[in-house]
């Protein structure tokens, strides 16, 4: 598995670095706004999704920052920031324009759990940050039939 190294500066963009992230899951204690810099930053472990082939189990997953520049304001629902070992699965990164370039990009998590970044433009880095390692589960959607998958929220270590 290749490290990689996205940028997103659109919403095409923001839709590749929302498929590689899905599933990822995050303590929220990894989560940060850092309002004097005008970033919010993730360190999330991703699930391999491109790796996973026909009929195998060789599951991974690794290390990797999210960072979100040029945002102006976070909000969050359903998300308790005390609660810094509750583990999150990340659904999906989306992008809604207000007054463009500027909008709002939606983290979705499983659990109906959002966050929300009124941003100046989209400015999104991914960026791997170390070796993968395997874990025995594969995420599991509804309808998906599979077996012996992880539920949201699992950790996948």
């Amino acid at each position: 598995m290749t490290p990689l190294k996205l940028l997103a500066l659109d919403e095409e963009d923001l839709a590749v670095v929302s498929s590689h992230l899905q599933d990822a899951v995050v303590r929220v204690g990894d989560l940060a706004y850092l309002p004097s810099q005008k970033r919010f930053a993730a360190v999330l472990n991703r699930f391999d999704w491109e790796g996973v082939g026909e009929g195998t189990k060789d599951y991974r997953r690794r290390r990797t920052a999210l960072r979100f520049d040029r945002v102006l304001a976070a909000q969050h629902k359903d998300l308790r920031p005390d609660f810094k070992d509750r583990v999150l699965s990340l659904l999906a990164i989306s992008f809604e324009a207000e007054d463009p370039p500027s909008g709002n990009i939606t983290l979705l998590f499983s659990g109906d759990v959002t966050i929300q970044l009124k941003v100046e433009c989209l400015e999104v880095e991914l960026r791997d940050l170390g070796p993968a390692w395997p874990t025995s589960r594969k995420p599991e959607h509804p309808g998906d039939g599979a077996a012996g998958g992880e539920s949201p929220g699992a950790s996948g270590t």
